[in-house]
């Protein structure tokens, strides 16, 4: 699978996961030139609280574009160490 914005490729894996109809990528698929660390948070029941990345291609920024969990609850263990995309970043075979 491949994440794509903007015409750049974010992350490549073969080993996503995925849940509620999102793909999770290792976090050692990122091309972590594209990633900047962001303050938002966000908390779901079962998965725990996520962090945020920006995505920047050049100008272009996409807050908060992608996510992670770096400490999920135990129901959600299968996507720690993983981050998913949203907000017009493509996931493509």
């Amino acid at each position: 699978m491949k994440a794509i914005w903007n015409g750049q490729v974010l992350a490549t894996s073969d080993d996503t996961v995925i849940v509620e109809g999102n793909h999770y990528f290792p976090a050692e698929a990122l091309d972590r030139s594209f990633f900047r660390e962001s303050e938002t948070s966000s908390v779901c029941p079962w998965k725990g609280t996520a962090s945020y990345y920006d995505v920047v291609v050049g100008e272009d920024v996409n807050r908060d574009a992608a996510w992670f969990y770096p400490e999920p609850k135990p129901a959600a263990a299968e996507i720690d160490g993983r981050v998913a995309f949203w907000r017009g970043v493509e996931v493509v075979p």
